[in-house]
């Protein structure tokens, strides 16, 4: 008699190893990680349903990324942005805010692709367009495959792709021009003197690691500040005054830190900053105010 597995260790077995990547799909696509977990779970309780409609096992790959895709196409109803990607004039209560991303499970390959500004260029494409471009240009399917998943024609596939491209270049041409290190080469003294600069209270240490032209954002605040001097100036309005614990991470392919403000005897979270360098210093900051630490696998408060 031979072992067999249940049909749940089974399952497991078999979209397993997509998980991780499904999951950084669903995220390019809706611009959340929450949204994200929701289709990833909705899309795994779907697939173990038609499980039995799975002709070999050689399709599971296109015929998860088929489920996925179609899910999230049904719940992208709205754009998602950063401060710095603001239209003037954008009505604030329509804003919905792009989340970041615990990428440390995601293969070096694939982290260009969460990057924060190639994710916020995405939410400027139509959904089903953004779809195309996603599976044709970061998955690697082919136009016909494309075409059986999104229920298209080839025809219709390379249109919307070259739509897309065009779209994408125009969407965001004033980041494309900020030359950035790759994801994944900031220095470890770099990022250490970062957090020691915000622990000790020191606005000369922070800006020292600055880029001249440096960007500081805090959505959901839709306020950012250019430049080092403006940077520090706000710093010294209160924030690097007051006594901060910085435990890091990786969001988006980049270097990053949950943050936590003393309150009484311990530290509550505060949110999550994602730091963006290039030759040796920091360029950009996005700080998620709203980022719960447990996202990333990192303790909820901290001892004072």
């Amino acid at each position: 008699m031979t072992d067999r597995p249940e049909p749940d260790e089974a399952f497991e077995e078999l979209v397993g190893p997509h998980r991780a990547a499904l999951l950084a799909h669903c995220y390019r696509m809706l611009g959340s990680l929450q949204d994200a977990e929701d289709a990833v779970q909705e899309t795994l309780l779907r697939a173990w349903r038609a499980l039995p409609r799975l002709e070999g096992h050689e399709h599971v790959r296109a015929w998860l990324y088929r489920i996925a895709t179609n899910r999230c196409l049904t719940a992208a109803t709205r754009r998602r942005d950063l401060p710095v990607d603001l239209t003037p004039g954008t009505p604030l209560g329509e804003i919905a805010w792009l989340e970041p991303f615990p990428s440390a499970e995601l293969a070096a390959e694939e982290r260009e692709g969460v990057e924060l500004a190639y994710v916020a260029a995405l939410q400027h494409l139509p959904p089903a367009q953004r779809a195309v471009l996603l599976l044709r240009d970061v998955l690697g399917f082919s136009a016909a495959e494309v075409a059986r998943q999104l229920d298209s024609t080839p025809a219709a596939v390379h249109s919307a792709l070259a739509r897309a491209r065009r779209a994408l270049a125009d969407a965001a041409p004033a980041r494309d021009a900020v030359r950035r290190d790759p994801p994944g080469t900031a220095a470890a003294d770099l990022v250490a003197a970062w957090a020691r600069a915000w622990e000790d209270g020191d606005a000369d240490a922070v800006v020292a690691l600055l880029t001249e032209d440096a960007r500081y954002s805090m959505p959901p605040l839709p306020a950012w500040y250019a430049g080092p001097a403006a940077i520090g100036a706000w710093l010294r309005t209160g924030p690097i005054r007051q006594s901060w614990r910085f435990l890091p991470t990786a969001a988006n392919g980049r270097p990053a830190f949950a943050t936590y403000l003393r309150e009484g005897p311990a530290f509550r979270p505060c949110g999550l900053d994602v730091l963006v360098t290039r030759d040796g210093r920091v360029t950009e900051v996005v700080s998620f105010l709203d980022a719960d630490p447990t996202w990333f696998g990192l303790p909820a408060s901290l001892d004072a």
